[in-house]
C-alpha cells in the first residue's frame, strides 16, 4: 500500500483567512507554535456533509486560545464558514476537520 506524505497531498486547506491548494500551505519553521507548542485544536466530525457541533467547538477553540494568551484572529462565525466551504472545495460530506491555531 503506497502512503502519500502530507506535503504531496491533492485538496484545498484554509490558511490565514484563505482557501489554498493543498500543497501551497505552508509555516515557517521559526513558528512559535512549532518550537513551543503554542497551539491549540478542535477534532470536529462530518456527518453527511454537516459538522457536528461546528459553533460550539470554534467556540471552544477560542476559550483554549486564551488560556494560552493569545487570541484567534477570525470570529467564531467565520471560522464557522471556513469549515464548510473546506468541506465544499474537497467534495467531503463524511470527515474529520481539525482546526489549529497557534501563536506567531
Amino acid at each position: 500500500m503506497a502512503i502519500v506524505p502530507y506535503d504531496q497531498r491533492e485538496g484545498f486547506i484554509w490558511l490565514n483567512g484563505q482557501l489554498i491548494p493543498w500543497v501551497d500551505a505552508k509555516v515557517h519553521v521559526l513558528t512559535h507554535g512549532l518550537h513551543y507548542a503554542s497551539a491549540v485544536f478542535e477534532g470536529m466530525r462530518a456527518y453527511d456533509g454537516t459538522i457536528f457541533k461546528l459553533n460550539e467547538h470554534h467556540q471552544r477553540l477560542h476559550e483554549s486560545a486564551k488560556i494560552l494568551d493569545f487570541e484567534i484572529p477570525y470570529s467564531v462565525a467565520e471560522l464557522d464558514k471556513a469549515a464548510r466551504e473546506v468541506l465544499r472545495a474537497n467534495k467531503l460530506t463524511e470527515a474529520y476537520v481539525r482546526p489549529i491555531a497557534w501563536r506567531g
